[in-house]
């Protein structure tokens, strides 16, 4: 079963034979000629696509075991601009990885800027790609377990146009509304779902 999890393909049965940046600005815009393997073990026909470059990124629920609490970041995301709940969304902390930086180090970092947190012991929880038909970005996704008691306030970095509002509210409210709410993007309920599965341990280990 492993076997067929792991899968038989890699980049090597791939066959890339152009590539071309066709837009650059705040990510990158990539259009590829290749061709790649089939199924049969035969090349498939060259075909062509494109691919927004944005390289790795780092993310983390923020979740208070003692209070039974959990934290969100609210901001503007120019992505949700025709959402049902309107492009102010509530989301876990976040942060892309620069040359040299560990994915602990970035979250380390976005944690102090987006939410005023300044101690927090990091699980990791999994990696991921959050849009493989079209992007590149992979996520680092924690589970920032912290101290959430009168943080709310108004955080981000002015240099970098960011206005982002704290919130944190008790777990099991949260729980009930995740699917259908503003907390509507992947790093959100992919680490709202593992806290379900892990918070009673978390407790546990704070009691």
């Amino acid at each position: 079963m492993i076997d067929k999890l792991l899968g038989k393909f890699s980049l090597k049965d791939v066959d890339i034979i152009e590539r071309d940046t066709v837009f650059q600005g705040f990510t990158r815009l990539t259009k590829l000629l290749l061709r790649h393997r089939l199924f049969s073990g035969a090349w498939g026909q060259t075909i062509e696509r494109e691919v927004f470059v944005r390289g790795d990124a780092c993310a983390a629920i923020l979740y208070d075991p003692k209070s039974d609490v959990i934290g969100f970041i609210e901001q503007f995301r120019i992505g949700t601009l025709e959402s049902e709940f309107g492009p102010w969304c509530l989301e876990v902390v976040a942060g892309m990885v620069e040359e040299g930086e560990s994915p602990e180090q970035v979250i380390t970092r976005e944690l102090k800027e987006e939410a005023g947190i300044d101690s927090a012991e990091l699980i990791h929880i999994t990696s991921y790609y959050s849009t493989p038909g079209a992007c590149s970005e992979k996520i680092h996704l924690f589970c920032a377990v912290c101290d959430l008691e009168n943080r709310e306030g108004v955080f981000g970095l002015e240099e970098e146009n960011e206005d982002i509002l704290l919130h944190s509210y008790p777990s099991e409210e949260v729980f009930a509304v995740m699917f259908n709410s503003r907390l509507n993007n992947a790093a959100t309920l992919i680490g709202l779902q593992w806290l379900q599965l892990h918070r009673s341990n978390l407790r546990e280990v704070q009691s």
